[in-house]
């Protein structure tokens, strides 16, 4: 084991070193190295994977063909880093963080090799990790998780190489209903089991009922309220089914979208503070709390719902953006703030769209608010326009107050992105009634006169009217 050269220890650069080649790693570098030159600042970033910032939202869309090329998931190569004087150190896996000593332990996958790394500033983003179901099976060929590039390809290669047309997702999540239609596209058979009683557990089981009765009208087999108890192998060792308390459903492929948690294995064994949810907790300005030349963000951080007052764990490559171009900016020199987020996301199966923000009954419970709840059903256009299909907003607002708190959407064309006016109107701490007077745009081919937002605004106004007493 070596010791690397000691740089910004009494030197004249400082030396931050990156955890985390991906999206909040190496934006926090990039955006460091905007503000601060080479003979400022020295970077030492450390990916054990093959690829560096890429959009793994992006991966079941390469797995379903409509995204031709890996390569276009690919924002910025590791020799793009490295002409920008960032020394990137790829199939290197950081093993252990020294905060008293200020430095990293590094092992070559290749080679075997380690060394120490000193630091100044610290950046760990070292995202999150797949949830594996600890079952007989679990690991047997033909079963893949999806949360890296190298496991797309896996995926794809087991695709190419299998001759059934069977394919089982386990969970029923974003992850899981996005393979389920990647595998749709590929031609498979595809069978959904979830162990919810509805799929989209981030929505509410009401809105999530939609979702089921459209996937089984496009022809997946959805097996809910199930727990998957063993992965079944043939005399081959691959997978030849799963099954549950049950029955057995036959699987020529397995594809896990159990969900994810946070990747923290390194902060906790450095005694950095872990949050609930068991992602590092941060400041406003992404710093570790304690710790003053350490920063953290994506996958691997908890964060503020603004909504609920709460921290949270989202794994979302969009915080994960912003939280580098925060850290880069900090640890550079400027000064840049994530106040926290309010839970927007969107996703789809073939053409059905889903989306949620804020807060969900659940949710709501949990941080001891009085709302009330308003489902509506409109279209996306002008009824009498070509094209209108219906989707279906649900809407939570505070009892008394009226402030909204949450909105979910399942529809066609035209659905999911209205979220993003609920959205703004959660952070901007609107009241259903505000939200009546927006001025959003009309026009047949876009949307009705009353936009399906403010129709379901209308009706929470009238609830909560109606029980203010």
């Amino acid at each position: 084991m070596s010791m690397s050269r000691t740089g910004g220890k009494g030197g004249a650069r400082e030396r931050l070193v990156v955890i985390g080649g991906d999206a909040a790693g190496m934006s926090a570098a990039s955006q460091a190295r905007r503000l601060r030159g080479p003979d400022e600042l020295e970077i030492v970033a450390f990916e054990r994977g093959h690829f560096t910032s890429y959009s793994a939202c992006g991966i079941p869309y390469w797995v379903g063909g409509e995204v031709p090329e890996r390569d276009q998931l690919i924002a910025r190569t590791p020799e793009e880093h490295r002409e920008r004087a960032i020394d990137l150190r790829m199939r290197t896996e950081v093993t252990e963080i020294d905060v008293t000593g200020a430095r990293v332990r590094s092992r070559d996958l290749e080679s075997g090799a380690e060394e120490w790394t000193s630091y100044d500033k610290l950046v760990i983003a070292t995202g999150a990790r797949p949830i594996r179901p600890d079952l007989p099976g679990a690991e047997a060929p033909g079963v893949h998780g999806v949360q890296t590039l190298d496991d797309g390809q896996a995926l794809l290669d087991t695709l190419a190489a299998t001759e059934g047309r069977r394919a089982v997702v386990v969970g029923a999540g974003y992850i899981g209903v996005e393979m389920a239609e990647a595998l749709i596209n590929r031609g498979y058979e595809v069978t959904v089991v979830n162990r919810g009683k509805e799929p989209m557990s981030t929505l509410d089981p009401d809105m999530g009922r939609l979702v089921h009765t459209a996937m089984e009208a496009m022809g997946i087999t959805m097996v809910d309220d199930a727990e998957v108890t063993k992965i079944l192998t043939g005399e081959d060792g691959r997978v030849r089914a799963i099954a549950t308390e049950d029955a057995e459903y036959p699987a020529d492929v397995v594809v896990l979208g159990i969900g994810v948690r946070p990747e923290t294995t390194l902060a906790k064994a450095a005694g950095l503070p872990l949050g609930d949810h068991g992602g590092l907790l941060t400041d406003l300005a992404m710093r570790v709390r304690g710790h003053q030349n350490i920063w953290a963000g994506g996958d691997c951080v908890e964060v503020l719902d603004l909504v609920s007052g709460r921290e949270r764990h989202i794994a979302l490559g969009t915080h994960a953006n912003k939280h580098g171009q925060v850290i880069g900016s900090n640890v550079g020199g400027g000064y840049a703030t994530f106040p926290g987020v309010v839970g927007t996301a969107v996703s789809k199966v073939c053409d059905l769209e889903i989306a949620r923000t804020g807060l969900r009954e659940k949710d709501a419970h949990r941080a001891g608010l009085q709302f009330e709840t308003v489902t509506i059903e409109s279209t996306s256009r002008a009824g009498y326009y070509p094209g209108a299909a219906l989707m279906t907003v649900k809407m939570l607002a505070e009892r008394r107050t009226g402030r909204l708190l949450g909105v979910q959407i399942v529809g066609r064309e035209g659905a999911a992105k209205r979220v993003d006016i609920a959205a703004v109107a959660l952070t901007a701490g609107m009241t259903v009634e505000q939200m009546t007077a927006l001025d959003l745009g009309y026009a047949p081919p876009f949307s009705p006169v009353w936009d399906p937002i403010l129709v379901a605004a209308r009706k929470a106004v009238a609830a909560v009217r109606k029980n203010a007493g």
